[in-house]
Formats: structure tokens, C-alpha cells, sequence
């Protein structure tokens, strides 16, 4: 016989419908942040804020401290616990040199996280201040509190410069627009969120959120406003007298923080990213066309608060239940062009002529794809077998039948039967078996009878297998138990067919109800 299988046709394993979709380019980028470093804080922690001076350290608040962090190693640098009791809200300053938080008492402080020294007490909210901010001006801080104020301090002089009022209830989230210093946007348990002009110390415009609002962020750009409450995302577009532009409700529980990614994403610095965390434990990332879901993360608690460095290397994720979880992204390095701390020139990496010395110059265009108006030129068909292809070629069906087995895919399994089948070999393939032999094929008709795609083709085997091995039951202890095995696999997929049939048959007059209450009388 000619050993060539040129003549020999393969067998087809036929090709069923992914049971996940592709992963995109975006999911292979957010996948690139690597394992997390968690540490345990001594509390929850409801905020953390990344450092705009590179080399973007973050401070966390929980509990009575704020604690900085050093973003190249992941561990803490100076600790702020000059609180009598729990702090909110710790957040840099432009230049990273201050740091203001607020605090169960009500005070607003201002530190050197340097020296660890506390330069400023301010003074005069009544109740707990959840969210401060430093103006980009460096010299001025907004503080927002259960009061339901929100004051402007000078922090040069430690005193208070004027109040807004507005707001019903708690003042929980705070943010500045990134195109106009002046214009600050504050959001409430009273269900809305306020755009405020610092400098005629007025309220321009009311959004009406619908629940209370747990976070404010302003887009890049500085024209869309996010705000979230409950579990919906809205976006709002100031520029046209705060129009709702998108409502997103992707979460299950209430969102609790947002933050934006300026440089994130497969297009890197041409792609900014929306992302928010939930009490339902899930991260998810929003790209800024379309407002859909891109990426989502699950985490092991209730998040708190979620933030990402500037150059987008590092996202940190801050829990109910104190634990603090950093990833670093594998790529994403070093100080981003433009923003403070970064270097003034682009260093750009060496590249090694191509030339044929080297071996890449012989390797050149592999990975190149072809024009749709290119010539094809096809490959010599050089027809590699596998070992079951081997065996049917040789019409060595039973040995066919266990090199398919031992790939342990359903798939090819159930193709050398339809093969065998077809060439009138399944008589040969499944008799003269001893227990040895009989068991691996039990217990693949065990695991797969029940799969809808191959049910017919697998009890049909099974009836010949009990027809030609059952007067030898109790010969093999082995082969007894794979046959008791297969029976309780059948009496339960029965049993689970019985039960939704019920089911189906106590659903049927209640959805045809249902369907006839909906549809609208018609006029005679």
C-alpha cells in the first residue's frame, strides 16, 4: 500500500459556534494590568488619589490616617494621623506638595506630606466633611460637607472666603472642570448635582440625577459631566445647558466611586476612559463614544473607591472592608509628556539596522497579510494525519476509535463514529473489547451523553455497547460501575427534562395573559 496520504481525505471535525465571544483589543489591554498587590488597611477605604508630579504616589484614607504610597514599590512613605477621628477625602495638590483632607469633626486640614506636618486647621462646617479639593490655583481648597455648605477657604490666610448654599442634604462628592478653573461641580444626597461659578459665588445650573449622588467627575475636555448614584451612570453636557446625554446602568448595587483615565486603552493617549465601582464588587471601564461597557473586573467586596495614576501604569482599588488592591500595568511606564514631573525629551530606544546579518532580516513580511487584491499563491498540500485519520486509513477501526478517546474531544469522537458509521465499521470499532478497553469509552459516553449537540449519536452507542457487552456484566468491577455511572447521568438529565417541562407547562397561561393584557383593545 502507498505510504503517501495524498489520495487519503481527513477526517472533518465539524466547527460549532464559540461559547464566549473574541477578546478584543481593549479586554487584552485592561487583562495587562498584572496580579494585584493587596494589603490590609486598618479600615474601609473611601478614597484614594494619585499624585499629578510623576512618579504619581497615592495617598489612601481609612479610617483615623491618610497613608502615601510609593507607587514604584507599593509601599508606604509617610502616614497623616493628625485625626480625632475618621478622615475623608485625602487628595494632592497640583504640585504635589500639599495635601488636604476632611474629617468626621468637620475640620478641613492642609499637610506637607513630606515633613508629615500639619500647616492648616480650617474651621466652620458643623458636621462631617466627605470631599476637598485644592483649586488648580494652588491657593484655595473647596470642601464639601453633611452641613449641606460647601465653602471656599483661602489657604494662605486659614480663613474662609464665602459659602454656597444650595444643597439639601449631604454634600458627598466634589470636582473641578479641567477647561475652566472657576467652574465646580458638587453632588448630593438631595438627589442632584450643582455646577457652581466660584467667581459671581453662584449655582448655574441643577442636574437632576433621580437618586442620591455618590460621585462627580468631569471628562477630559471639560464639556461632559459623569455623575453617579444609585446604580446609574449619567453623562450631562454642559455646553448645552446640561443635556443628558447617556444613562448607564451596568452595575447592580450602588456606584461609589468614578474616575477618569486620561491615557488609557489600546489607543493610548488618543482614548480616554470612563471607570466606576460598585458595592456588587465590580470595576468596569466605559469608552466615551458610544458609553459602553468595554471591560469589567470583579473584586472580592464592596468597592469604596477607584482611581488611576495619570500615566496609566497603575489602578488601585480600595474596599468596604479595608483591603487595598494595586495593579500595574505591564507596559504602561514612566512619566507621561506634558504633565508635571515628566521629562522634557522623549528618549527614543535604539534600533539595530536590518541587514542580513541578523536574523530577522530572513524573517521579514511573515507576519504580513494579504491584500484583498493580492495574488494568492497556495502552499504544497502537505496533508499531516492524525493518529485516528492513520488508523482509518489502515481500516484499524477499533484502534481508530481509541486514538480519538484518548484526545478527549467530544468533537473528534463524534466524528470517527459518524466515520465508522459510514463505512459500516462501528460493529468492528466497539465489539471484541475487554474491560481495559471498555471503560474509556464508558466514560466518555458518561460525560457527554447529555450534551444536546451529540445526545442521538451517543445513545445509539450506548444501546449497541449494553446489546453486545450485557450478557459479560459482572465480569468487571470497573465496567459495572461505569455502566451504574451512565444509568444515573440519563435518570437525572430525565428528571431534569420532567421538571422543566412543568415548569414550561405553568408558565405557558400565565405568559399568555400576561400578553393579553399588553395588547391594546381593538375598536369595533
Amino acid at each position: 500500500m502507498d505510504d503517501q496520504p495524498s489520495h487519503f481525505q481527513k477526517t472533518l471535525i465539524k466547527q460549532y459556534p464559540a461559547r464566549t465571544a473574541a477578546e478584543t483589543a481593549e479586554s487584552r489591554y485592561w487583562r495587562r494590568f498584572r496580579a494585584p498587590d493587596v494589603s490590609q488597611q486598618v479600615g474601609a477605604v473611601t478614597s484614594i488619589d494619585f499624585s499629578p508630579l510623576y512618579p504619581y504616589n497615592y495617598a489612601v484614607t481609612s479610617s483615623t490616617r491618610v497613608i502615601i504610597f510609593d507607587a514604584r514599590n507599593r509601599h508606604p512613605l509617610t502616614t497623616l494621623s493628625r485625626f480625632k477621628d475618621k478622615a475623608y477625602s485625602g487628595t494632592f495638590r497640583s504640585d504635589g506638595r500639599l495635601l488636604v483632607a476632611g474629617g468626621e469633626t468637620g475640620h478641613v486640614q492642609v499637610f506637607d506630606p513630606q515633613k508629615q506636618t500639619l500647616l492648616r486647621q480650617l474651621r466652620g462646617h458643623q458636621r462631617p466633611v466627605h470631599t476637598t479639593r485644592f483649586a488648580p490655583d494652588k491657593m484655595h481648597v473647596l470642601s464639601g460637607s453633611d452641613d449641606a455648605t460647601v465653602r471656599w477657604w483661602d489657604i494662605t490666610a486659614g480663613e474662609q472666603l464665602f459659602r454656597l448654599d444650595g444643597h439639601t442634604d449631604y454634600i458627598r462628592s466634589s470636582a473641578c472642570s479641567p477647561s475652566s478653573p472657576d467652574t465646580w461641580a458638587t453632588g448630593s444626597y438631595d438627589h442632584t448635582c450643582k455646577v457652581w461659578d466660584v467667581r459671581s459665588q453662584q449655582c448655574t445650573m441643577t442636574l437632576e440625577h433621580g437618586a442620591p449622588v455618590e460621585a462627580t467627575a468631569f471628562l477630559p475636555g471639560g464639556s461632559l459631566l459623569a455623575t453617579a448614584g444609585g446604580t446609574e451612570i449619567r453623562i450631562w453636557n454642559l455646553l448645552a445647558g446640561g443635556q443628558l446625554l447617556a444613562r448607564m446602568a451596568n452595575h447592580q448595587k450602588t456606584v461609589t466611586s468614578l474616575c477618569s483615565a486620561n491615557s488609557a486603552g489600546p489607543a493610548a493617549t488618543s482614548a480616554p476612559r470612563l471607570l466606576s465601582g460598585s458595592l456588587d464588587g465590580h470595576v468596569k471601564v466605559y469608552e466615551l463614544d458610544s458609553f459602553k461597557v468595554t471591560h469589567a473586573t470583579k473584586y472580592p467586596g464592596p468597592i469604596l473607591s477607584v482611581a488611576i495614576s495619570p500615566n496609566a501604569a497603575l489602578l488601585a482599588v480600595g474596599l468596604a472592608d479595608g483591603h487595598l488592591y494595586v495593579r500595574r500595568h505591564t507596559h504602561n511606564k514612566g512619566a507621561v509628556p506634558g504633565l508635571p514631573g515628566a521629562p522634557t525629551k522623549v528618549r527614543t530606544p535604539f534600533q539595530r539596522r536590518l541587514t542580513a546579518a541578523n536574523y530577522r532580516y530572513f524573517m521579514r513580511g511573515g507576519n504580513e497579510k494579504a491584500a484583498p487584491g493580492d495574488v494568492r499563491v497556495q502552499p504544497p498540500d502537505q496533508k499531516k494525519l492524525a493518529p485516528y485519520d492513520q488508523m482509518l486509513r489502515r481500516f484499524e477501526y477499533r484502534a481508530a476509535l481509541d486514538a480519538a478517546l484518548k484526545t478527549e474531544q467530544v468533537e473528534v469522537v463524534a466524528n470517527v463514529l459518524e466515520e465508522l458509521a459510514a463505512r459500516s465499521g462501528l460493529g468492528a470499532a466497539l465489539g471484541g473489547r475487554d474491560a481495559q478497553q471498555l471503560v474509556p469509552l464508558l466514560a466518555h459516553l458518561q460525560k457527554h451523553i447529555v450534551d444536546p449537540r451529540h445526545a442521538n449519536l451517543f445513545i445509539g452507542i450506548l444501546n449497541r455497547v449494553l446489546d453486545a457487552y450485557g450478557p459479560a456484566l459482572g465480569v468487571s468491577e470497573d465496567v459495572d460501575m461505569k455502566i451504574r455511572q451512565v444509568r444515573e447521568q440519563v435518570k437525572l438529565e430525565a428528571k431534569l427534562q420532567s421538571t422543566l417541562l412543568r415548569l414550561q407547562g405553568s408558565l405557558e397561561p400565565i405568559l399568555a395573559v400576561a400578553l393579553a393584557a399588553r395588547m391594546p383593545a381593538v375598536e369595533e
